[in-house]
């Protein structure tokens, strides 16, 4: 083959590989925009996890965790039959805050006592962990762009902590109510996330 003609070849092969090339367009973060599947869920496509996180909030979130709620006495049945995995569901508790824990500026942490053991409930602003994505019920098949469901935990958590009050050491004694989602594992709580709190008169 002449130089010339492995000249045209590999054009030819480059120009293949050129139109066999996607090009992805890039959020306002500079992050890939992942192109929409033709089998997604048709809800979900095209959208950014932070996008479901604010449209699906007040229904999969606030509405479910209101109607679900574990109490004290639902939650100390359920954490004396633990199941073989862990398990996140949605609980609303009214206690004694016994402290602010602010240790951690990023992850301040209202703690409260349920049966008689301090319970630390995560208040931002930085929240970690999959707990309230887990609470609502969504599942990894439910996305077939599965970033997106990777990425919904750090935007329901994101989420969560624009609903919250300040919190500070003024909390300290009071009674307050918090709704909450929480990983329950081998008989005991691992993580509660605030979703809503409020004081109680006294």
């Amino acid at each position: 083959m002449s130089l010339k003609q492995w000249g045209a070849a590999l054009l030819g092969g480059a120009t293949l590989l050129l139109t066999a090339c996607t090009v992805v367009d890039l959020d306002e973060n500079g992050k890939p925009i992942m192109p929409a599947d033709p089998n997604a869920k048709a809800s979900f496509d095209n959208m950014t996890p932070q996008q479901i996180a604010q449209q699906t909030w007040q229904e999969r979130v606030v509405d479910a965790a209101n109607k679900h709620a574990l109490d004290a006495t639902a939650l100390s049945a359920q954490l004396k039959t633990p199941g073989d995995k862990p398990q996140s569901v949605f609980v609303r508790l009214t206690s004694k805050v016994e402290r602010v824990d602010m240790s951690n500026e990023r992850e301040q942490k209202l703690v409260m006592t349920f049966n008689g053991q301090p319970l630390a409930v995560n208040t931002g602003p930085v929240v970690r962990g999959n707990t309230i994505r887990d609470a609502t019920g969504f599942k990894f098949e439910d996305f077939t762009n599965q970033v997106q469901f990777a990425q919904l935990s750090r935007a329901y958590n994101r989420e969560a902590v624009k609903h919250l009050p300040k919190i500070d050491e003024s909390w300290t004694g009071k009674q307050a109510t918090a709704l909450m989602a929480v990983t329950l594992n081998g008989g005991k709580i691992d993580d509660a996330v605030a979703l809503e709190l409020k004081q109680e008169a006294q």
